[in-house]
């Protein structure tokens, strides 16, 4: 069993930077493939980025490509979404996920096993 925790959301400008955090609590972390994903009011959930257990490959969604970066530290259970120049289409609430498998189709919900609680991103004009 994993737990997932995120924070670090709030509320910015356009052209802010946040980082969010997301701290895993249970065995085999390093173990996972590490998801981000974000819901907007009155939208789907969709993906942000995600990570491989190593640390070495990533994949973007589109939307956030060039402004976010993912990353993770095995040692310390956390995984991390950087955003940059934020836009108030990125408000959302942000969830991290965990999977045990890797490949494009972890763009999708499904095959991740774990979730956070989500926290929340506004960014005002």
């Amino acid at each position: 069993q994993l737990q997932l925790v995120e924070s670090g959301g709030g509320a910015v400008q356009t052209g802010d930077s946040l980082r969010l955090s997301c701290a895993a609590s249970g065995p085999t972390f390093s173990g996972y493939a590490m998801g981000w994903f974000r819901q907007a009011p009155g939208k789907e959930r969709e993906f942000v980025a995600v990570i491989k257990w190593s640390g070495t490959t990533t994949l973007y969604a589109d939307s956030v490509k060039g402004r976010v970066a993912i990353s993770r530290d095995n040692a310390k259970n956390m995984v991390y979404l950087q955003m940059n120049s934020l836009q108030p289409e990125d408000t959302a609430v942000y969830y991290c996920a965990a999977a045990t498998i890797w490949g494009v189709i972890l763009q999708s919900e499904g095959p991740y096993n774990y979730w956070g609680q989500g926290t929340q991103v506004t960014v005002s004009s």
